[in-house]
């Protein structure tokens, strides 16, 4: 391919495209976009009495000519120090009416404070299934997001090849938790294709490049994301699976967990009546959060509240009466889930012998309080 747009031989020919916006006045332009944008000049004309000029910089190729149609319009420009372009100035209004925005290239991740609340969602409620990144079909568990601490969401995966590309998250958690089926996923620095079966569970990493590569049919997944609004971003530069395989390595202090049911041992829960297995995932995330699977084991569980800022529930299997506190009881099945906020006295009761649930707490480690019959102390 030549910089100068001529046919190279192989019939491959450069392409470049502008944004085009207006000015009355281009000798005031051009200052502007060369020394407080830092942009560079690549073209004017005509000479005697320019009306044209092409800029280029920060990702941009912008034309601007006198007598142009298009409304000035917006620029926005990332940088790492903000504080050091344009003077420290964060919004500019360039000579022809252009507004120039100045953020944060990589903005810290921020935690909106929790809007505790008792939340349950049923599947025989018909909560509507919308269409998300990659075709794939997605159920809001919370609605509310807790003011905007958390998303859960119940995802359908078409079957066969996802049209899915290189990607990561913008997340402070993220967890895919099979609830049946099968699906085919890449991770950076994990090696092969990783298959997640019912049972199983990933936790991705803050940033870890991945790309969903094949599902099974009727493939079913739960997916926590920390905050609800977080970015997707697409890496067109990296391939995977990538060279060297580095199970340890850490993204902003946590690890990549596949966890698998097969093989997996219980123990006591911290609700008597029921037993647990731990997916590893508290030790991995540095204590940001648990994620266990916990079933019945036929005995009574007594009334219980606890202190952990977000506890999510989603019921796997089986069935459940969940008794809440100054609430109607709400008899549970598959496919429902509930989030108990904290100090809250809830109940689980009539559990059958099949019942299993999926609890997800942030923070990984808290405190649960065992309380008598009638649900006081």
């Amino acid at each position: 391919m030549l910089a100068d747009g001529k046919d190279d031989g192989n019939g491959l020919m450069e392409t470049r495209a502008e944004i085009r916006l207006p000015t009355e006045d281009l000798s005031k332009d051009l200052p502007f976009f060369t020394k407080v944008l830092k942009m560079r000049l690549d073209m004017i004309y005509p000479a005697d009495s320019p009306e044209i000029a092409v800029f280029s910089g920060h990702g941009l190729r912008i034309r601007i000519e006198k007598g142009a149609q298009e409304k000035p319009g917006t620029i926005r420009i990332l940088t790492d120090d903000p504080g050091e372009f344009a003077g420290g100035e964060r919004v500019l209004v360039a000579p022809n009416g252009t507004r120039i925005e100045i953020d944060e290239l990589n903005p810290p991740l921020v935690l909106p404070e929790t809007r505790h609340a008792f939340v349950v969602r049923r599947l025989a409620d018909q909560a509507p299934w919308v269409i998300g990144r990659a075709g794939m079909e997605y159920r809001d568990l919370v609605p509310t997001r807790l003011g905007g601490a958390m998303i859960a969401s119940h995802i359908r995966v078409p079957d066969g090849p996802v049209p899915d590309m290189v990607h990561f998250h913008k997340v402070g958690f993220q967890l895919i938790f099979c609830v049946r089926g099968w699906v085919d996923v890449l991770y950076e620095d994990q090696g092969d294709v990783r298959r997640l079966t019912a049972g199983d569970c990933f936790i991705q990493p803050p940033e870890i490049r991945h790309r969903v590569m094949h599902a099974a049919d009727g493939i079913e997944v739960i997916e926590i994301g920390v905050p609800a609004e977080h970015v997707t971003e697409i890496d067109h530069e990296m391939t995977l699976p990538t060279p060297v395989e580095r199970p340890d390595r850490e993204w902003q202090g946590q690890k990549f967990v596949h966890n698998l049911a097969r093989g997996s041992t219980f123990e006591p829960f911290r609700i008597p009546g029921f037993e647990v297995r731990d997916t590893s995932i508290s030790d991995n995330t540095r204590g940001v959060a648990s994620v266990m699977v916990a079933r019945a084991t036929g005995e009574a569980s007594p009334w219980t509240r606890h202190d952990c800022d977000i506890l999510f529930n989603f019921v796997l299997a089986g069935e459940m009466t969940l008794e809440g506190e100054g609430k109607d009881p709400y008899r549970l099945s598959a496919g429902d889930a509930f989030v108990i906020p904290p100090d809250m006295a809830t109940r689980y009761t009539g559990a059958t012998t099949d019942l299993e649930l999926l609890e997800v707490s942030l923070p990984g480690q808290f405190k649960t309080e065992v309380l008598s019959s009638s649900g006081r102390e």
